[in-house]
């Protein structure tokens, strides 16, 4: 059997094309599964796996949750909010606490950068990063890919454009690197204020014009702005960005061509999106969401090969 390069997914800078294209074939076999009348295999009934969101998430937490009950794991969620890490607990001492109980893998989301990484060489166990601060979150391009593969058969030579909050997003990153891998062309779209300065490095166009951007693109990708990691105004005001960078039907509709709309969510209707866009048929945002728990089963599968048990 096929087996991933890398022992952690802490990233997509540590994947190769063979990692992904192997996620990408066993999601197929997953997404089969969870459209069955009975959506459980018993997989992994000899795995424990620890969910650690020292961040609020609903959705990414929640479709790990389900992937790993599609799959029979056992299943721990530890929530840094009512834990000892307030106590003054470090994060190590938390997780080992946790790994005392016998537990193989870890998903983590952490505010800082690198914690993923920081944890695979202090721990035993299998470590899936979930989010560390505005760095990556691997799980989520990789859905973004395959969701686009989906739709339009091939993610090479497509055009993608990430619109909004680019500076604080882990998912633009994520994104920027695995449609690289898979050969896609990338553009990043927003107020110069949000772009971070050294991005054209990564071999990214920036565009500061929403419809030229559009008009270039054939997937948008559209990202809100991160209130809660903002230290600082970036632009003057939410109406302000919303004339510049929101995207509305009207907006849409003086494109002459189609072009396939994505967001990770949560959405702020409204404000980078309108309903009308959001909910219309150019919108593949609910195929993300489904594609999510299955690219999740993907990835826990693959990493639970590699225990010995």
């Amino acid at each position: 059997m096929k087996q991933l390069s890398v022992q952690h997914l802490l990233g997509i800078k540590y994947l190769k094309k063979e990692d992904i294209t192997l996620i990408f074939e066993t999601a197929n076999h997953f997404k089969e599964v969870i459209n069955r009348p009975i959506k459980k295999v018993p997989s992994l009934r000899d795995i424990t796996i620890a969910n650690l969101f020292f961040e609020n998430s609903t959705r990414t937490k929640l479709s790990f949750e389900l992937a790993e009950k599609r799959l029979s794991a056992d299943v721990i969620n530890f929530s840094a909010s009512q834990s000892s890490v307030k106590k003054g607990e470090t994060l190590i001492d938390t997780v080992n606490n946790i790994l005392a109980m016998k537990v193989d893998i870890v998903v983590m989301r952490h505010s800082d950068v690198g914690a993923g990484v920081f944890l695979s060489k202090h721990v035993n166990a299998k470590i899936i990063n979930a989010g560390d601060g505005a760095h990556e979150h691997p799980t989520q391009a990789l859905l973004d890919t395959y969701s686009i593969k989906e739709k339009l058969g091939t993610v090479s030579n497509k055009k993608v454009v990430i619109i909004g909050d680019i500076l604080h997003s882990r998912v633009a990153l994520s994104n920027i690197y695995a449609l690289q891998l898979l050969g896609a062309e990338v553009m990043v779209c927003g107020p110069l204020s949000l772009i971070p300065k050294h991005i054209k490095s990564l071999g990214v166009q920036v565009e500061t014009n929403i419809k030229k951007a559009l008009e270039w693109c054939d997937v948008a990708n559209v990202l809100r702005v991160q209130n809660e990691r903002m230290d600082a105004s970036y632009f003057p005001s939410t109406r302000e960005y919303t004339q510049l960078f929101g995207i509305n039907l009207e907006l849409l509709n003086s494109i002459n061509k189609d072009i396939v709309i994505m967001h990770p969510g949560p959405i702020n209707r409204g404000v980078e999106i309108t309903s009308d866009v959001a909910d219309s048929d150019k919108s593949i945002i609910l195929n993300q969401v489904e594609n999510g728990v299955a690219i999740r089963m993907a990835i826990i599968y693959l990493l639970a090969q590699q225990i010995k048990k």
